[in-house]
């Protein structure tokens, strides 16, 4: 599959099969992961793989609820290590960093028929608490995974025209 392909076909998958992943799929996974490009190449982060069911089961609790969240075989909690580190565009290193570490996780496990859910509405204390995580760390996101029991429909998207300008803002 290329990466034209696996962009296409991403999906936000919201029910997945009772089936694990195996050990070497979950590895090309957090491989994806480990490859992704960070500011200063300083990969300040973590990637908590969580299987426990019940620890699975607490984090959908903490993500509003969304059952689906411990339905999945696998949760990925992606954690900031240096939250306050600030690049020089004003915008927060963890907020760029992870987020493309995320996308190569999603890509990758499209093409290796898996599907993700990127969750950003979750409780930072309570997932905290749940993971463990010391106090001046930050979680950017769960991503669920697991095989797809649904096939949701691509979602709709704005044209180029609409998203895209040339030179200066317009």
């Amino acid at each position: 599959m290329d990466v034209n392909q696996a962009i296409k076909e991403r999906r936000s998958v919201r029910a997945y099969e009772d089936k694990e992943i195996p050990e070497d799929v979950l590895n090309k996974l957090l491989e994806a992961a480990r490859l992704a490009p960070s500011a200063a190449n300083r990969q300040q982060w973590k990637f908590i793989v969580v299987k426990d069911k019940t620890r699975r089961k607490e984090l959908a609790r903490a993500s509003r609820e969304q059952a689906f969240v411990g339905g999945a075989p696998v949760v990925i909690a992606a954690v900031s290590l240096d939250p306050g580190y600030i690049m020089g565009c004003d915008v927060p290193e963890y907020a760029v960093d992870l987020s493309i570490a995320i996308d190569h996780i999603t890509l990758q496990a499209v093409e290796l028929g898996l599907g993700s859910c990127w969750i950003g509405a979750f409780s930072q204390e309570e997932v905290k608490k749940i993971l463990n995580i010391p106090p001046q760390y930050k979680v950017v996101a769960l991503l669920p995974i697991g095989y797809p029991a649904d096939s949701p429909v691509p979602k709709s998207r704005k044209s180029i025209k609409e998203i895209v300008c040339y030179e200066t803002f317009k």
